[in-house]
């Protein structure tokens, strides 16, 4: 079996990629400015790279891809809440707690899960309010708008401030499961592999709470692998239209780090991938572009 690839960067298209990094650097001051392949890069202490390539028109987030939102760990949730609260440029983006409205601005103002499943069901939220089952304070997730029009998620409290994860929806969270370990030899993220419970199942028909969505949001099931330092977790596609394919959106694609690009090429053309794009040069090495089970595009990058 060939080794697990590692997470390289997450590529970008931006308008204007350097005011898109400042504002990265200043809300996530453990980032630094800097370059990879001759391109604009975002680096995070734990050498994963946000890549940037300009576009002359605002990048579209709409029809929604597989690729949901990117987002970092923080020492402390509710000091950073605070700071991006002083900052003009930062829009904070609440979180409803129910259909009926009432939101907050990060995840640990609302009730605390149930089971480990982030949110709770209309029939969760009745039984806290019945037992008067307040907040637990203290850490959560919360989320901002970044430039072009990024969603970006930051979440503690965790002993370093880094990049850490891409959230993903996908068409069928439990078949993405089975890809991703089938053909990109990914182990599970921890608390993130598919249960007996969870059956076949495409999507529950439950929406749950807090959401970036008045409506809600469906969490079950849900499915998650890691590649080095770096999570991608997905959930079922939310709405009835199916997800678009990720090249030339704000958040174009994925890239992952594999030391022998040639066999991995083998390896995915013979199990029946889709190839995007064949190998090609990036900077001072190669890659090559596949599709991933709900259009995302991953692109596999040789580091030797």
């Amino acid at each position: 079996m060939l080794p697990t690839p590692g997470f390289h960067h997450l590529h970008l298209n931006s308008v204007d990629p350097d005011r898109a990094i400042d504002f990265y650097t200043r809300q996530f001051p453990s980032t630094a400015k800097g370059s990879w392949g001759g391109l604009p890069a975002l680096k995070s202490p734990d050498k994963v790279l946000v890549l940037f390539t300009k576009v002359d028109a605002p990048p579209p987030t709409k029809p929604q891809s597989a690729i949901w939102h990117f987002g970092w760990h923080v020492t402390d949730a509710r000091y950073s809440l605070a700071t991006y609260q002083a900052r003009p440029e930062v829009e904070l983006l609440p979180l409803y707690t129910t259909d009926e409205g009432g939101s907050v601005l990060i995840s640990s103002d609302t009730w605390p899960n149930v089971g480990g499943v982030l949110g709770l069901t209309k029939a969760q939220i009745a039984e806290a309010k019945a037992k008067a089952i307040r907040p637990a304070g203290g850490g959560g997730f919360a989320y901002m708008k970044g430039p072009d029009d990024a969603l970006v998620e930051y979440a503690g409290n965790h002993p370093a401030q880094c990049f850490n994860h891409v959230h993903l929806y996908q068409e069928d969270p439990l078949g993405a499961f089975r890809w991703y370990q089938e053909h990109l030899n990914a182990p599970v993220r921890p608390g993130y592999a598919p249960t007996a419970a969870d059956g076949n199942l495409t999507r529950a028909p439950d929406r749950t709470w807090p959401s970036l969505n008045r409506e809600g949001m469906f969490r079950t099931p849900r499915a998650g692998v890691e590649f080095g330092d770096v999570s991608m977790m997905w959930y079922a596609n939310q709405g009835d239209r199916p997800l678009a394919g990720s090249r030339g959106q704000l958040q174009d694609h994925i890239a992952l780090s594999v030391g022998d690009l040639d066999a991995w090429i083998d390896k995915l053309r013979g199990e029946g991938v889709k190839f995007l794009e064949e190998p090609y040069p990036l900077g001072d090495t190669r890659a090559v572009m596949i599709e991933g089970p709900s259009r995302e595009a991953l692109e596999l990058v040789e580091v030797k």
